[in-house]
C-alpha cells in the first residue's frame, strides 16, 4: 500500500493534540473509520482508537490483528495495538483499562459515529470519566489536505478521466444504463481503482432527472439526455465526475439547460481562490441558475469537500458560513431536474489554491454524443 510519509501522520497527530490540549481532554475516543484511516493508516474494521497526549492505542480483534500491526505500526506512529478477545472483555472495559493506566479522566469521543446502544454500554463501563463530544475535531483537520492526500485524488481523477473516454465510443442506441455502468466500473477498477467512489450513476431519458439515479434496465434512445456521476479510488482517496450528454442532437431545451448549467459552473469557478466565502461561491452559481427559465428546477448547494469520504466538510451552500482555503479539495456541480423530462449535471474536482484553483478532473464536457 502506497502510504503517506511518516512526518505528515506525525503532524496529523501533532495537530488532533493540539486541539484536545485546547479542549482540555486528556484523550479522545475514535469511532469513524474514515478518521481511522486519516490518523493511523488503518483500513480495515472492527477497530476503535484511543488518543492521549503520550500514546496511541488501536483497539481490535483476531481477525484484524495482524492487518493493524501491518498498517499502523511504525517508529514514527508508534501505536499500541490491544486485541480484545469479545467474548470476555466488552469494549467498554477495554477502553477503562486504557484510561486508567493513562490516567486520563476527560475524554472526548466522536458521538457522530456511534450507536446510542454502544455508546450506552461504553459509558457505564467507564463511570469515572467525564465524556464530552469531539463536534467533528478530525473532520475539521481533514479539511486542508496535505501533498500526499492530494496526489492520490489526482490519481483517482485520472482513472475516471481514462475510464471515461473508453466507455464513451461503447455508448450507442439500445445500451442499458446498467450495461454501460458496469462497463465504467471495469473500466476504473481495471487502471486501479480499488473499488468504487460510490455506486455509479446513470440515467437516460426522464431517469437523468434522479439526481442520485440507480442504473436499471432502460435502453438508451435517441434524444435521449444522459447524466453519468461516478469516481474512482486510490489508497482510500476519492473523486466525484459528473458529465450530462445527450444522445445525437440536442433540441433547443436541451441545449439551453447545459448552456445554464455549464455558465452556472463557469460562474463559480470565476471566485474561487484561498479566502473566499463558500456562499459568495454558492450565490454566484445559483444566481445564473435562479436568472434562467429553469429557475425552479435548479437543484440546491453547490458542492462539497472531497478525500477519505465522498461528501466531506465544508458543504458549499446557501447556509455555509465557511472560507474556502488553499489544500480544501471540492466539488462544484450545479444541475438543472426537471421531472419527467431529464436532467443535467455538470461536476469537477478542484483544488483550491492561493491565487484560484486546479482541475483535478479534466474529462472533456462537449454535449452531443455522435450516434
Amino acid at each position: 500500500m502506497n502510504t503517506p510519509l511518516q512526518a505528515q501522520f506525525a503532524q496529523r497527530l501533532q495537530d488532533l493534540r493540539q486541539q484536545m490540549a485546547n479542549a482540555r481532554q486528556d484523550a479522545a475516543l475514535i469511532f469513524s473509520l474514515d478518521n481511522l484511516r486519516y490518523l493511523y493508516n488503518y483500513s480495515g474494521e472492527a477497530a476503535y482508537g484511543l488518543v492521549t497526549q503520550t500514546n496511541l492505542y488501536l483497539i481490535t480483534d483476531y481477525r484484524f490483528l495482524e492487518q493493524a500491526e501491518d498498517e499502523c505500526v511504525s517508529d514514527c506512529l508508534p501505536t499500541k495495538v490491544i486485541c480484545r478477545d469479545r467474548d470476555k472483555q466488552s469494549l467498554g472495559l477495554a477502553i477503562a483499562a486504557i484510561l486508567q493506566s493513562e490516567k486520563a479522566h476527560h475524554v472526548w469521543f466522536e458521538a457522530e459515529h456511534i450507536s446510542v446502544g454502544m455508546w450506552s454500554a461504553i459509558s457505564q463501563d467507564n463511570p469515572h470519566a467525564t465524556f464530552t463530544p469531539s463536534r467533528g475535531a478530525l473532520e475539521q483537520q481533514r479539511k486542508k489536505k496535505d501533498a500526499w492526500e492530494i496526489a492520490q485524488i489526482k490519481a483517482a481523477a485520472r482513472i475516471a478521466d481514462q475510464a471515461l473516454a473508453d466507455l464513451l465510443p461503447q455508448i450507442r442506441i439500445g445500451a442499458s444504463e446498467a450495461e454501460l455502468a458496469l462497463e465504467l466500473d471495469y473500466q476504473m477498477q481495471k487502471r486501479g481503482s480499488q473499488g468504487l467512489s460510490f455506486v455509479t450513476i446513470l440515467g437516460f431519458g426522464a431517469r437523468s432527472a434522479l439526481p442520485h439515479c440507480i442504473p436499471s434496465q432502460r435502453r438508451l434512445q435517441e434524444g435521449d439526455l444522459i447524466v453519468l456521476d461516478f469516481g474512482a479510488v486510490v489508497n482510500g482517496y476519492r473523486s466525484d465526475m459528473t458529465r450530462s450528454f445527450v444522445a445525437g442532437r440536442a433540441n433547443s431545451q436541451q441545449q439551453a439547460m447545459f448552456d445554464t448549467v455549464s455558465a452556472a459552473q463557469q460562474a463559480a469557478f470565476a471566485l474561487l481562490r484561498n479566502g473566499v466565502a463558500a456562499v459568495e461561491v454558492n450565490a454566484a452559481s445559483a444566481a445564473v441558475l435562479q436568472a434562467s427559465s429553469f429557475a425552479e428546477f435548479a437543484g440546491p448547494g453547490l458542492g462539497h469537500g472531497l478525500g477519505i469520504k465522498l461528501h466531506e466538510q465544508p458543504f458549499i451552500s446557501p447556509v455555509c458560513r465557511e472560507h474556502l482555503m488553499s489544500n480544501y479539495v471540492v466539488t462544484i456541480e450545479p444541475g438543472i431536474y426537471i421531472p419527467q423530462y431529464g436532467g443535467v449535471r455538470i461536476e469537477d474536482d478542484v483544488l483550491i489554491t492561493e491565487n484560484g484553483f486546479e482541475f483535478l478532473t479534466h474529462a472533456p464536457k462537449h454535449f452531443e454524443l455522435p450516434l
